[in-house]
């Protein structure tokens, strides 16, 4: 069983920045691609960043390229999406997800089997 719980969320100005995590239990963590995705009120889910198992490959949503991170540490089980220069439209909640087969680089959100709870992002204008 995976569990996800995603953490970091809040309030933010415009400009500034946020640094959401995820803890991931589970014995074959380390094996799975992890994404971010993001969904506001009225509005479908949204891919944001996805990570190999490996840490090597990354993908972002052109929206977000240059200002967001993602990252992992296999060791803590844990990946992280550190997020500069909000905009108001980056307001969503954000959920964490693993994909243990491997193919959600694409950021196609049916490959990712497990889900957390998600944590919610508010940017004021």
């Amino acid at each position: 069983q995976v569990q996800l719980v995603e953490s970091g969320g809040g309030l933010v100005q415009g400009g500034g920045s946020l640094r959401l995590s995820c803890a991931v239990s589970g014995r074959t963590y380390s094996s799975y691609t992890m994404g971010w995705f993001r969904q506001a009120p009225g509005q479908e889910r949204e891919f944001v960043a996805s990570i190999s198992w490996s840490g090597i490959r990354r993908r972002y949503e052109d929206s977000v390229k240059g200002r967001f991170t993602i990252s992992r540490d296999n060791a803590k089980n844990t990946v992280n999406l550190q997020m500069t220069s909000l905009k108001p439209e980056d307001k969503a909640v954000y959920y964490c997800a693993a994909d243990p087969r491997g193919f959600g680089m694409i950021g196609e959100w049916t490959e990712y089997d497990y889900w957390g709870q998600g944590t919610q992002v508010t940017v004021s204008s």
